[in-house]
This record gives C-alpha cells, structure tokens and sequence, in this order.
C-alpha cells in the first residue's frame, strides 16, 4: 500500500470514527474511499468493517461512565445485535450488492422520522403502561433486524439504532448513544468473525483505517457529550440526510 493511500485512509477512518461515535453513517465516508482506490465493493464492506471496528471499542471505553448503569440492558440487546450481525455478514457473501441498496434509504428516513418524534412517543409510552410488552417486542425485534443490517453494511447502523432506542427507552440521549454504540460493536464483532474466517480482507488498508477510527471515537465521545439533546437530534436528522442523497445518487 502506497503512503499517501495509507495517510488518507487513517484521516478517513477518523472522521468516520468521530461520525460513528456521535451518530453513526461513518461507513458512508470510509467505504467510498476504498472503492476509490480500487477495492471490490466485497472487500471494500469487509475491510470497511475491521477498520472501524476498533474505532467503535474506542468510543465504548470513552462513553464507559455512561455504560456503567446500563450493561444489565445492554447484554440482552447485544446479544440480538450480535446473532443479527452473524446473519447480515453472511447474507452480504450470497446476496447480490443491489438487495439492501433500494430499501436502505427508506429504512434511514423512517429512522430519521422517529427521531424526530422521539419525545412525543416516550411521553405517549408513559401513560400506556398495557403496551409496554408490545414496545420490548418492538424494540428487541428492531435491534435484531438492525444488527443484520449492521453485518451486512453497516454504514447508518447508528442511526437506526438511535431511533429505536429513542423511542422505548425512557434515557438521556448520551446514555442512549453509549448503547448504541454497544450494540454496533456486537454487529460489528460477528461480521468480523464471519470475514476473517471467510479471507479477502485488505489488511493494510483495515489497519490504517483502524488507527484514524480510534481516536475519531475518543474525539467524537469529546465532542458528542457537550451537545445538547435537541442539537444532537438535529445533527443525527441532517448526517441522515446527507447519508440518503448520497445513497440514492451512488
């Protein structure tokens, strides 16, 4: 691998490791690069997916003050995203690229829709106590299927996740993002496991990445816990945005 591919994917793989400790879509700025310098889309998602890896492990011990009340939660949704992220990393090796293309955009906008509402629909969840057993199936349903989307390409993973947890869980957004960013790594872990065992990762390519995502997460946590809730709504609705123009015009 040449320097200066090298020097770019490490500034890449930070500013995806900031985005994905705030948000999440940091896949849209680390994945185009690779395609770019000549990777097959295949190995572009699997090398995309170890390189922010540990950028997401990072930004877990950054929130890890926030993560100190919530690992009874955590571990049972975890546990979904980590088996849905075995499924996506393996519907990514026998499906054809286009599969998830068209529906992705769709899913993002009805993400970026409940984070919107997410206020209205907790205080409408407080008072209807009756339908607290159908919001864990939806919410333990919507991780699940997240984290297959999560193996299979991940990019958005974040903000998906943020508008399912927003909207059943009755936390702070920073605790809500420590989550967040939990379960991407179980997502994240399977697809890893799943791609080493099956080869064709860019190795050198992973690693540079890996270095500029480890500290993008420890900036993005910095940056991150000092905007306020209806602020951080506001820049999670606008990356979504961003990630659907881009989505749709690729």
């Amino acid at each position: 691998m040449r320097l200066f591919e090298a020097v770019m994917l490490v500034l890449v793989g930070i500013v995806a490791g900031t985005m994905n400790s705030i948000v999440g879509s940091g896949g849209l700025v680390t994945f185009p690069a690779l395609l770019a310098f000549g990777y097959t889309p295949l190995v572009a998602n699997m090398t995309n997916n170890m390189g922010v890896l540990p950028g997401a492990l990072s930004a877990a011990y950054a929130y890890r003050r926030e993560l100190k009340t919530q690992w009874s939660r955590i571990v049972r949704l975890a546990a979904l995203s980590l088996v849905g992220g075995f499924g996506g990393a393996i519907l990514l090796l026998v499906l054809p690229a286009a599969a998830f293309k068209r529906i992705v955009p769709v899913l993002i906008a009805l993400a970026l829709v409940l984070i919107i509402l997410q206020p209205r629909i907790r205080r409408r969840i407080a008072q209807r106590e009756t339908t607290h057993r159908r919001h864990i199936i939806t919410r333990d349903g919507g991780i699940f299927l997240t984290g297959i989307y999560g193996g299979y390409f991940g990019a958005a993973q974040g903000i998906l996740l943020m508008s399912i947890l927003g909207a059943v869980i009755d936390e702070s957004i920073q605790k809500l993002n420590s989550i967040k960013i939990m379960l991407a790594v179980s997502a994240n872990t399977a697809a890893a496991i799943v791609f080493i065992f099956r080869g064709g990762i860019a190795w050198q390519a992973a690693s540079a990445i890996a270095v500029g995502s480890t500290i993008g997460g420890q900036l993005g946590a910095h940056i991150g816990r000092r905007l306020p809730a209806p602020v951080y709504r506001g820049f999670i609705v606008f990356v979504g945005l961003i990630a659907i123009a881009k989505l749709v015009t690729s």
